[in-house]
């Protein structure tokens, strides 16, 4: 079980690879979609947190 998760473990890393590598465009705008998530979840956060201590 253990080397069938290593085994995984390596073909996800090599398909993120293979991905980055011909669809840099699109992985491009996967990253900034993500990080403008975190970022409005971060704004929210700071939000409910300013109302509750002001």
């Amino acid at each position: 079980m253990a080397r069938l998760k290593k085994w995984l473990g390596y073909a996800l890393i090599a398909f993120v690879i293979f991905y980055l590598l011909t669809q840099p465009e699109t992985v491009g705008t996967l990253v900034l979609s993500a990080f403008s998530g975190l970022g409005g979840a971060a704004d929210s956060l700071s939000r409910f947190v300013n109302t509750l201590l002001l």
